[in-house]
């Protein structure tokens, strides 16, 4: 209190403004994301998983830290390169980050080597899998790799000697090749000191040895051992004085100018020959490698120091993700299960639908259904249309071959495909070249917005009238990542649902003026105000002394308002409960301020894919959504998204909380917990507490038995 000069009243001290722009209330973006590789990682030091799938995750984290260079670390570079100093809410520039980035990566790639050399190798060793450095192939064996590269390498090696006339060829993007030195001179009498050989991509990285030529049941060695060993033999009557790995990361985002073009495949076809060559990002080479060789290859790519990454191994450790297919040994991998098929679930999927709503929760139920779903269609003589989005679909995908044959068929098929999915771009552009040729009618969205939304709509003759059953979905049409994405998916036959999507459907593939949606939200209109009215209607009951609850799970949290509508929410007194697999811009836990919000991050043998939220509202009027998008700027405001809600049948929204919410907030043995400086660290189960993982929990429920 303080009091008045002039009639020495006491009057209540005004609560000072709290700055939710403070940069200090936010996470660098790419540094989360960064961090999220860095669990990734973590997993492949858990002595309690099968020992190759810890291998597998630390392919997984070699493979996301070079998509991570791709695109993130590349775009950096464009925006220092183009001058620009515009930091985010955290308030650090470009180079500042780029900065950062390296230390953390620096520190990233050292440990991955360590676990690999110091963890992984000695334990494979001691299951009878093995790795031969080709000092130590006997005599027999080295007689066999002779064999192998004389008449599967040699052949197809092409060797380039640099000098003027063959100066430093271009190098491929993330492709295996060697800096070798000589002396001497050749036939032609040139002195040539330098030679780049390219490992061939048609080969494999690893070559298991026969099963009679070691002691191990499961020996293999490294393509580049091979060549190491035999390297002289490409440059007859050189010396060899040194022969080093290296493998260089470029940037590999496309761009294209959405304003010019009137052919957005044949743009895309264009851009797809430079990707493989596009600005250099990142140099690997072996410790061993001379100054002299470092210094020169940086100087070809044109990159610094900071840019160099010198590694105790091989230069792409990614390329041992083929080692669990090829060895059988079933102790050392994950139990296999079978998904299970809901009850409700018939042979006609029509029927089943009517009668109620059907959620599929992948993979620990079936992706068959939805399959079966757009089959039937196809061949169901009064099914008269169908329409469907592709994101993701695979190169070999059964759901287009349904689409194909219901094309032939004569029905009305429509698809929207995304060309624009990145890394997935080549295989898009022939499914639409396939589907348009069996007859279909296939566009590519809105010039802008990537279609990001997963959507089948069945149009059906039933009793003299039509009409629609619908599949929705968090996660891409996809069979294979079906098996180790956990996604909802939703099949109904409820009208106003029906008729949204036919208006989001007419959206993609016409045009005119957006309508409102009687059920659902959708990006890039209803969804971000949908989102934040649901946070402040929490904020608001609140304040009113009413209980209020939010909980979400989502694959990012990166969008300025709904994070400052959470950060106010959390002042109301709101209890938020977050489960952000990856990027996370918020932080938890700052007092006064994010008090109220707990986040953490769910790391298993399955990657966390669903997109789902739930606001209290009232115990009577509860809401729970289940979407295609992530709560992150792109998916709210530059996307196609839909979020439908799940509401008419009690028992399905019962489960969503249950089980695809609470169940995770109560995981004490996958769960990262992020805090209020922006770290996250592992939790596991106190003293005589249940060990409890949701994975595990959900393959028990829902699995076949």
């Amino acid at each position: 209190m303080k009091t008045d000069t002039n009639n020495n009243l006491e009057t209540p001290e005004k609560t000072p403004e709290i700055d939710l722009n403070h940069p200090e209330l936010y996470i660098n973006r790419e540094l989360s994301l960064l961090a999220f590789h860095r669990r990734i990682l973590e997993q492949s030091k858990d002595l309690n998983m099968p020992l190759l799938e810890r291998l597998r995750f630390l392919c997984i984290a070699c493979n996301n830290l070079d998509e991570f260079f791709e695109i993130r670390v590349a775009g950096l570079k464009q925006k220092v390169a183009a001058g620009s100093v515009q930091a985010g809410p955290d308030n650090l520039s470009p180079q500042e980050v780029l900065n950062r980035i390296s230390t953390t990566a620096h520190d990233f790639i050292e440990e991955q080597y360590r676990i690999f050399n110091n963890e992984l190798l000695p334990a494979l060793e001691q299951e009878g899998i093995c790795f031969l450095k080709r000092e130590s192939w006997n005599k027999t064996q080295s007689k066999w790799v002779r064999d192998y590269f004389d008449n599967e390498l040699q052949p197809i090696l092409s060797p380039i000697g640099l000098d003027p006339a063959h100066p430093f060829p271009r190098i491929l993007n993330k492709s295996l090749n060697f800096i070798v030195s000589l002396k001497g001179k050749d036939a032609f009498g040139r002195d040539s000191r330098m030679a780049v050989v390219q490992a061939p991509r048609s080969l494999p990285r690893i070559i298991k040895f026969p099963s009679d030529l070691s002691k191990q049941p499961y020996c293999f060695t490294f393509l580049s051992s091979i060549l190491h060993a035999f390297v002289e033999n490409l440059f007859p009557g050189m010396k060899i004085t040194g022969c080093y790995q290296f493998r260089v990361t470029r940037n590999s985002d496309l761009f294209v100018d959405e304003e010019e073009i009137d052919d957005l495949l044949r743009a895309l076809e264009g851009e797809l020959l430079g990707r493989r060559y596009g600005d250099s990002v990142r140099l690997e080479v072996p410790d061993n490698c001379p100054d002299t060789m470092i210094n020169f290859l940086l100087k070809q790519f044109k990159l610094t120091k900071q840019d160099l990454y010198q590694v105790n191994g091989p230069v792409n450790l990614n390329r041992l993700l083929p080692l669990a297919d090829m060895v059988d040994c079933p102790e050392l991998k994950y139990p296999s299960f079978t998904p299970g098929i809901p009850k409700i679930v018939g042979h006609n999927l029509f029927t089943s639908i009517r009668n109620g709503d059907i959620l599929l929760h992948h993979p620990f139920q079936s992706f068959t259904p939805t399959i079966d779903f757009v089959r039937q269609a196809a061949t169901d003589k009064n099914v008269l249309a169908i329409k469907q989005t592709l994101y993701r679909t695979g190169p070999d995908s059964v759901l287009v071959d349904a689409l194909v044959e219901a094309a032939k068929s004569n029905k009305e098929v429509t698809v929207i495909i995304e060309l624009r999915a990145r890394f997935d771009e080549e295989a898009n552009i022939r499914l639409a070249n396939r589907l348009q040729e069996a007859g279909a009618h296939v566009v590519y969205g809105v010039v802008g917005y990537k279609t990001h939304a997963k959507m089948i709509m069945v149009v059906r003759r039933e009793d003299g009238k039509l009409k629609r059953y619908v599949h929705l979905g968090t996660g891409n049409y996809h069979d294979r990542t079906a098996r180790i994405y956990t996604d909802y998916g939703l099949l109904t036959c409820d009208p106003d649902i029906g008729e949204d999507v036919h208006t989001i459907f007419m959206q993609l593939t016409s045009l005119g003026r957006g309508t409102k949606l009687k059920k659902m939200l959708q990006s890039p209109f209803s969804l971000h105000s949908g989102i934040i009215n649901g946070i402040e209607r929490e904020a608001k009951n609140a304040q009113q002394g009413k209980d209020a609850r939010i909980i979400v799970k989502v694959n990012g949290l990166t969008e300025l308002k709904v994070i400052q509508a959470l950060y106010r929410a959390s002042i109301a007194g709101v209890k938020i409960d977050l489960i952000i697999r990856g990027i996370c811009c918020l932080k938890p836990g700052v007092p006064g301020i994010s008090e109220n919000i707990h986040v953490r991050s769910i790391i298993g043998r399955f990657l966390e894919h669903t997109r789902c939220f739930y606001f209290l509202n009232s115990e009577e009027s509860s809401e729970v959504f289940c979407a295609s998008a992530d709560w992150m700027e792109r998916n709210l405001l530059k996307r196609v998204e839909e979020c439908y809600p799940v509401t008419n049948t009690p028992e399905l929204k019962k489960r969503v909380i249950e089980q695809g919410l609470e169940l995770y907030l109560q995981d004490n043995t996958q769960a990262w917990v992020l805090d209020s400086k922006g770290e996250y660290s592992h939790i596991t189960p106190l003293e005589n507490e249940k060990a409890i993982s949701a994975q595990q929990t959900l393959l028990q429920l829902l699995a076949e038995k």
